[in-house]
């Protein structure tokens, strides 16, 4: 993670800045542990203020929230792709709410996107989630985007962050389809 470490101030002191790296480290771990053992494939790197990643696995089925009631769906048909996108804090780790990503999948067979990758909830960490129909397994450049996050930043020392949004390229990403 970044070297621009949050440093104490009036409105956070050592010990809130050290639980916050320990939630941080804590997520980011769950997210390293998302792209090396349950997705097929998938990366991090530093962006500007933030760390922003992905992973990639089998269209899966989840609940949405209908007429009040949350309804179990299963994918799509022709949905053969989860994409998942992470950002957090280059700083301490945390997750990023409210960035409205975006993903663009570039491959031989055409281009898939933009598409919306609305917050997910899992039991392990929170992500930016979705199914997505993709011509076909193969080798894909990823372009993901994400809006600065329009949420208040509290802290005149350390509240200066994340104004610019997200606009990052993954190569070479060797995407599996299939439905989970």
């Amino acid at each position: 993670m970044s070297t621009d470490q949050l440093r104490p101030s009036e409105e956070a002191d050592e010990r809130q800045l050290e639980l916050a790296r320990e939630a941080g480290d804590a997520f980011m771990e769950a997210v390293e542990y998302m792209i090396e053992e349950v997705a097929h494939t998938g990366d991090t790197r530093e962006v500007g203020d933030c760390v922003v990643g992905f992973a990639q696995e089998e269209a899966e089925g989840m609940y949405f929230m209908e007429d009040g009631e949350l309804n179990w769906q299963e994918p799509g048909d022709d949905e053969n792709c989860h994409i998942e996108v992470v950002v957090a804090s280059a700083a301490d780790g945390r997750f990023l709410p409210g960035m409205n990503p975006q993903v663009t999948f570039e491959g031989d067979e055409g281009t898939v996107g933009p598409v919306d990758v609305p917050l997910v909830w899992h039991p392990g960490l929170y992500h930016y989630g979705v199914n997505v129909s993709l011509p076909g397994e193969g080798t894909y450049t990823l372009h993901i985007e994400a809006d600065a996050p329009e949420f208040p930043r509290h802290d005149e020392e350390n509240g200066d962050r994340f104004a610019e949004p997200i606009d990052e390229t993954f190569e070479g990403v060797e995407i599996e389809t299939g439905q989970d």
